[in-house]
């Protein structure tokens, strides 16, 4: 799967890049048939001072976009509760699709 990783007014870490890569290979195993990844990470400035961290997921297999955005404190529980939602929605549409 190829993920695209974009960073808005900062730069990730390999620590991070490789954190993201991880998480999202619990999506790779559910579907095998993923036409676009994107990851976009955000800082959340409040009054100057910066509050939470925005991780939003984007998969986008045939004849469906899926997206999951959360927040907090460490990009990292960010990308890891994004994730945990698409796997969810995206085991709800398999099942769908069986039915």
């Amino acid at each position: 799967m190829n993920v695209k990783i974009h960073s808005i007014h900062f730069n990730t870490d390999e620590k991070l890049e490789s954190f993201i890569h991880k998480k999202l290979q619990k999506v790779d195993a559910i579907i095998t048939h993923i036409i676009d990844a994107q990851v976009i990470l955000k800082l959340d400035h409040n009054n100057g001072t910066i509050k939470d961290k925005i991780a939003e997921i984007r998969i986008q297999i045939p004849g469906k976009t899926v997206f999951a955005e959360e927040r907090s404190r460490l990009f990292e529980e960010s990308v890891e509760l994004a994730s945990d939602s698409i796997v969810r929605q995206l085991k709800k549409h398999k099942d769908k699709l069986r039915n």
